[in-house]
């Protein structure tokens, strides 16, 4: 026994020696200047942690020129935007000081339904990064497209009651909740029935109407894209959270919101594809918060400590007892992330992830045929059509009324005032295309394709000439999902095997084959920042003006269908 004894004070005295710690109590420690988002105030300390959690904060008077801070948190993002899987984005996203998402599923549910949801929950649970998934509440987003799936409010419910489940996403059916649809109040009373949090979607909504909406129940908006919609929003009690994505960055509009309600506020992505998540992620709306002058403090609490609080996110807040989920930048000016910590371990350094890349088996809903060139003719109908001018940066489109272009007896694209051939092809049935117009694409020869197209991920597709543009399509439905683009007789793609809108592959080289589509895009003409994100919310019909559906052109601000021509 006495030799057990002497055996244990010559490990403990060992591994004092060692690490100057006992082998018993393995601790991280992180020294810096300490942003206590709870205090407001900022301090010189070192926080020492323990089996994932925060165990004690000593303050110091040392100087430090690094600084420690909570992790930053997407407050509204569709992972499958990323065309990368949970585990993949996580990686990507844990290198710009991310650590955890507030995660709408609603792409995936509307291809493969609650199924959909579990599998990106399953696989987000794969990494050490903390999703927060919703329940997705339109699905389909209308009732004037085809999508996969159709989640009823015993589905919301049965969702909702799930752990992983932390809120009810986006209320996008704005019109449902105005007119009272059985089912849109249904939702909201299960939601609030079981204490979610319920986002909203309502660009543009003001006045009247905005108050019937926030008074149903809805606490949050990340569509407002005017500065006195946000003030009204936030007037009647909503968070509005900002976003900048790939596509609708409403920042520069907005940003005047944090200095006059910083506790109103969060910050968002909401769509990020690849090339831009290498590039930056929450981390570069925060810098440029910074660079404007507003109080260093407002600015971090709107990245960490608005989100954590409004949905209730098991995050740490640098508190004592708190998951040790922080970051170390080199200084608030520059703020470049040099660590990421997530449940006290590192999960990135020096720009490099440290998370594993994990590969699933995909799953699809894909049961459409090759369509044939005729399959795109536009029969003469009238002198003038309606055509969907789209807008660089923004989800909302114009809708004009063009002379058309025709050749014989149908109508064809016109490359020269820059009006081109826009489609949306059905791939959970067989089925005639619909087929629209749309201005500001830019391309002047050959046509792109997509199966990411909001909501309910149809084909969607823009070209210049109808055999480009059919061939275009037929390679998306080849195989089975994924991005393309035509260029006389050569096809460039990107294949999106998991539900047609995100791939297993490493993110970095995801990236790399994204950006090189958008180049070859960009040289066919179009001067759009992202064409591919931009062709992805053509046929998000709730987002006005004029959208295109499988079912038809769509009137998006009296919210039903309308005819092509004029």
């Amino acid at each position: 026994m006495k030799r057990f004894y002497v055996f244990i004070a010559v490990v403990i005295l060992t591994c004092f020696i060692v690490s100057g710690l006992p082998a018993f109590c393995s601790e991280t420690r992180v020294s810096g200047n300490i942003a206590d988002v709870v205090q407001g105030k900022i301090y010189p300390g070192t926080i020492v942690i323990s089996d994932g959690k925060i165990v004690k904060i000593i303050k110091e008077k040392c100087r430090y020129t690094n600084f420690i801070l909570p992790g930053l948190v997407d407050s509204h993002v569709h992972i499958e935007s990323s065309m990368l899987i949970p585990s993949e984005f996580a990686k990507l996203a844990v290198v710009h000081g991310t650590v955890a998402t507030v995660s709408d599923p609603h792409e995936i549910a509307n291809v493969l339904g609650i199924p959909g949801i579990k599998f990106m929950i399953a696989n987000g649970k794969k990494t050490n990064f903390k999703f927060n998934f919703g329940a997705s509440s339109c699905v389909p987003a209308t009732g004037f497209e085809t999508a996969g799936a159709n989640l009823k409010p015993q589905d919301i419910e049965a969702l909702l009651k799930m752990k992983e489940i932390r809120y009810m996403s986006e209320m996008m059916n704005y019109p449902g909740v105005l007119f009272k649809d059985p089912d849109v109040m249904a939702k909201i009373e299960i939601a609030k029935k079981l204490g979610k949090p319920i986002d909203g979607h309502a660009p543009g909504l003001m006045g009247k109407d905005l108050e019937t909406y926030v008074n149903a129940g809805i606490s949050t908006d990340h569509e407002t894209y005017m500065l006195d919609e946000g003030e009204q929003k936030i007037k009647l009690g909503m968070k509005v959270i900002i976003r900048e994505g790939s596509a609708a960055k409403n920042f520069d509009t907005l940003h005047t919101l944090i200095g006059k309600y910083p506790d109103k506020i969060m910050f968002c992505s909401d769509d990020k594809h690849p090339d831009d998540l290498v590039r930056g992620h929450i981390n570069e709306i925060v810098k440029k918060a910074f660079k404007l002058g507003y109080k260093k403090m407002d600015v971090i609490r709107c990245a960490t400590l608005n989100p954590v609080k409004h949905y209730g996110l098991d995050v740490g807040l640098l508190q004592k007892g708190d998951p040790a989920d922080l970051i170390v930048v080199d200084n608030l000016d520059n703020f470049r992330v040099l660590k990421t910590y997530i449940n006290g371990k590192l999960v990135a350094e020096s720009g490099k992830s440290l998370l594993p890349h994990i590969v699933e088996k995909p799953v699809n809903n894909f049961n459409t045929k090759e369509k044939r060139v005729s399959d795109f003719a536009v029969l003469k109908k009238g002198e003038k059509i309606h055509v969907i001018e789209a807008l660089d940066g923004q989800l909302i489109t114009k809708c004009l009324t063009e002379k058309a272009k025709t050749n014989g007896e149908y109508v064809i694209a016109d490359t020269s005032n820059d009006n081109l051939k826009l489609t949306v092809v059905n791939r959970y049935k067989d089925a005639s295309p619909a087929v629209a117009f749309i201005r500001n694409f830019g391309l002047k020869r050959g046509a792109i394709a997509s199966s990411v197209a909001h909501d309910s991920h149809n084909v969607l597709g823009v070209g210049t000439n109808d055999a480009e543009l059919t061939k275009a399509v037929n390679a998306v439905i080849k195989s089975k999902g994924g991005l393309v683009v035509v260029d006389g007789g050569k096809v460039y793609s990107l294949s999106l095997p998991v539900a047609g809108l995100m791939t297993c592959e490493d993110g970095y080289q995801v990236a790399k084959k994204y950006s090189e589509l958008t180049k070859v895009a960009k040289n066919m003409g179009s001067n759009l920042h992202a064409p591919y994100m931009t062709l992805s919310f053509m046929a998000l019909l709730v987002i006005p003006e004029a959208k295109l559906s499988d079912k038809g052109l769509f009137d998006g601000v009296k919210f039903k269908f309308m005819d092509l021509f004029n």
